[in-house]
């Protein structure tokens, strides 16, 4: 226990809020991982109280002193975390799923007597990292949790499977993380209703408990109640720091799920700027941070620029290189039905990620490419000047016949009124720019600009 309260008061002289969150982390440090357990059978349940009262209470030769509700609100806090590293331990030694139930109530417990401290005992803003702690082992306790209560067989009441990405899909009953989202909303209301100076705060701590709740309504697959959250900054933005003062990786964090959720809502230039700001702000080693970013931003560039990305921008990330390649490699050719094949291959993975609808439109650009290649193949006329000018009238069978070998292996034949419909559809979506003369049976194509942006 002497280092718990050594660092709790060298925390308090210094007014380092990092250092003092690290005194309620339920995670041992690399160079001294039996802290918890020393600390935990330091003491019983019978003299819990006053050792710790008398460690951060009493203690003599310190700078320290607290009023008396502040003080009591410190040792209530840790009274509450020696409690929740009791059931850590034991849920941790047991080969039983079980026990993380108590170790997700008690806890709790820990959040709530750490949000009574900030509402009623005087807890100051540099101390909100502690906020940051409690909200996040809470997430990760629920999700323990209902993993337990899943594998039990037990229908014991609140989490989330696994620890996998927040976007990706994960249905079940999660009581325990819903429970967790009302504490973590608590949490966030402690921040953004602080009427304090800005410098005495704690709305510095806005960003990172609204990543917190981010994360579990994805998890919860609630994402609407995540614009609720947007809404709320959006109205309190007058009274707030700027938002390139927060740390980057709490506004990294924000910008990638707003550019998530602009994704889902089919706003992919929105998603787009949110993403990029997202990529631009992470740190070069953030690797795993930049897959999950590119994983959204590449979907976005592909319909709103229809840019491919190279292999040099894939290969460092092997899950994305599996997964883009083919589909990019087929959108180049204009291979319609290799981008079927390569979409049903990832069909798993890209529905998993919320992706898959997004990159299905990617069929529209494979299609441009192929009619584009028609068009160069049909070569130049002599003009009315004896210039030589790019063929514009454009046989209606010549992409008949193209689709037709592009679309080599789909059951049935293509049939020239279904290529009609595809070329229509082309025109109607800026793809392609020209008329369909039915009568004489030619596609009759702009002189300049015959296919937007590609040059041609």
């Amino acid at each position: 226990m002497d280092i718990l309260f050594r660092d709790f008061r060298e925390a308090q002289i210094r007014g380092s809020g990092p250092l003092l969150a690290s005194t309620i982390k339920p995670v041992a440090p690399a160079d001294n991982p039996n802290q918890l357990r020393a600390f935990y059978y330091g003491s019983n349940m019978f003299s819990i109280v006053s050792d710790i009262r008398s460690g951060i209470l009493a203690h003599s030769n310190t700078d320290v002193r607290f009023l008396k509700p502040e003080g009591n609100a410190w040792a209530d806090l840790y009274v509450a975390f020696w409690k929740a590293i009791g059931e850590l331990l034991d849920a941790e030694g047991s080969t039983s799923k079980a026990g993380w139930v108590k170790v997700y109530e008690s806890w709790k417990e820990v959040a709530n007597v750490l949000i009574r401290g900030y509402s009623s005992a005087g807890f100051q803003a540099w101390t909100v990292p502690c906020l940051y702690v409690a909200g996040q082992y809470l997430r990760i306790f629920a999700i323990k949790a209902d993993e337990g209560a899943k594998g039990s067989g037990q229908d014991v009441g609140f989490g989330t499977a696994g620890f996998q990405d927040d976007v990706v899909r994960e249905f079940g009953k999660n009581e325990r993380l819903e429970d967790a989202a009302r504490v973590i909303n608590r949490m966030f209301t402690l921040c953004i209703s602080d009427r304090a100076p800005i410098e005495e705060s704690r709305k510095w701590g806005l960003y990172y408990t609204t990543n917190l709740l981010f994360k579990t309504y994805f998890k919860l697959n609630k994402i609407g109640l995540s614009k609720n959250i947007i809404l709320a900054l959006q109205a309190a933005q007058t009274d707030m720091p700027p938002m390139d003062a927060f740390p980057k990786s709490h506004i990294v964090t924000f910008e990638y799920y707003v550019g998530v959720m602009s994704f889902l809502d089919d706003n992919y230039i929105r998603a787009e700027e949110h993403l990029t700001d997202a990529l631009n702000l992470c740190h070069k080693d953030s690797h795993r941070n930049k897959e999950l970013i590119l994983t959204y931003l590449i979907p976005c560039h592909l319909l709103t620029t229809h840019t491919l990305p190279s292999t040099s921008l894939l290969r460092p990330y092997p899950r994305l290189l599996k997964l883009f390649t083919p589909l990019s490699t087929c959108i180049r050719r204009g291979d319609l039905s290799g981008f079927d094949a390569a979409l049903a291959a990832g069909e798993d993975e890209m529905v998993k990620r919320r992706i898959y609808l997004t990159l299905e439109r990617g069929r529209d650009i494979a299609l441009r490419n192929l009619l584009r290649k028609v068009f160069l193949a049909g070569g130049f006329e002599e003009g009315k000047d004896g210039e030589s000018i790019r063929r514009t009238r454009v046989p209606l069978e010549e992409f008949v016949a193209a689709v037709r070998l592009g679309s080599r292996g789909e059951v049935g034949r293509v049939e020239s009124d279904e290529v009609e419909c595809l070329l229509a559809n082309m025109i109607y979506k800026n793809l392609m720019k020209g008329y369909i003369s039915r009568e004489k049976g030619f596609v009759v194509l702009s002189k300049s600009g015959a296919f937007p942006g590609t040059n041609v």
